[in-house]
């Protein structure tokens, strides 16, 4: 179970190495939500999300000279790349064949080497445990890591450090790496509310604190390709079941629409999991408080692919 402390020890690590991303307000989104609303934007992050701070984390309390090996969908695997290249060591990433191409592109840009594998038909973790074991690399975990997860609630702690005191934070749920660790120090900072946002289709988290017990479902269909986790890790599950107030879900559509309105009033490009709280608040899936927190943990989306996404559809009119 991390504490504050693993969070701001983290953070001190981080100075001068992760972005102190911006916290952006609206007053357009504020009068929709009909609340102050302040969006920490880790798409603007080294790596363009949230994952560079808890891949820098890791890989740093690493021995000397260890290599890494992680699997992920894009937005760990960049992570992975850049902070092992800054680091002096090598990375082989574990992507899958329907990988956006700019993460694809992005992930070994900085480096890495890619494997792919079929999202749907194999095993992730047992493949990257295989290549760790065939090549003598240490395994970079995408979320169930107590670093992994410290190094994410930087994004909570500097928000709050920015802002002051805040009612209500939300930010997008997968593995539970970015929720478990922002949870972890917003409430030692006294956050009275915690809530995730996982897509409608992927709801194992929901459904996992609902059973009280881990649940794996099958690898959800969603544009929001950063949450398609089939079950909660083993260690952020721990964390969850005792820091979250709530889960909610939101729809594809949603998330598109989010993704509009961010790029409409807030001038951000995000990805759709990245979205996911913008989207939670503007459906009004979250019951507002008086001050909410959001955090949007990536924008690595390729121009041609959000450009496909916010096109109107072929029968809007």
């Amino acid at each position: 179970m991390i504490s504050g402390a693993d969070v701001r020890a983290a953070a001190a690590l981080l100075d001068g190495v992760a972005h102190r991303t911006p916290v952006v307000t609206s007053r357009t989104l504020d009068e929709r939500v009909g609340a102050q609303v302040f969006v920490k934007a880790e798409n603007l992050q080294r790596g363009g999300a949230f994952k560079f701070r808890g891949a820098y984390n890791k890989i740093s309390s690493l021995p000397e000279g260890t290599d890494v090996v992680a699997f992920s969908s894009g937005n760990h695997a960049q992570a992975v790349a850049l902070a092992a290249s800054l680091l002096g060591r090598t990375a082989t990433i574990l992507m899958p064949t329907d990988a956006p191409q700019a993460k694809l592109d992005a992930t070994r840009g900085y480096g890495a080497e890619v494997v792919t594998y079929d999202r749907y038909t194999e095993d992730r973790e047992q493949l990257g445990a295989q290549l760790a074991a065939d090549r003598g690399l240490a395994l970079v975990k995408p979320f169930d890591d107590e670093l992994i997860m410290a190094g994410a609630g930087t994004a909570a702690l500097e928000l709050l450090d920015e802002v002051g005191r805040l009612d209500l934070l939300v930010t997008p749920v997968g593995g539970g790496g970015l929720l478990g660790g922002c949870a972890t120090i917003a409430r030692e900072r006294g956050v009275e509310r915690v809530v995730g946002v996982e897509p409608e289709a992927g709801d194992d988290v929901r459904q996992s604190l609902a059973r009280g017990e881990r649940v794996r479902i099958g690898v959800p269909r969603t544009i929001a390709d950063g949450l398609q986790t089939p079950e909660p890790g083993e260690l952020t599950f721990e964390v969850l079941k005792r820091r979250v107030d709530a889960i909610v879900t939101v729809t594809d559509q949603q998330l598109v629409d989010a993704m509009r309105f961010a790029f409409e009033r807030l001038k951000l490009v995000i990805e759709p999991s990245g979205a996911a709280g913008i989207a939670a608040l503007l459906s009004g899936a979250v019951e507002p408080a008086a001050r909410i927190g959001v955090v949007v943990s990536g924008g690595n989306v390729g121009a041609d692919r959000f450009a496909e996404l916010l096109a109107p559809s072929a029968d809007a009119g």
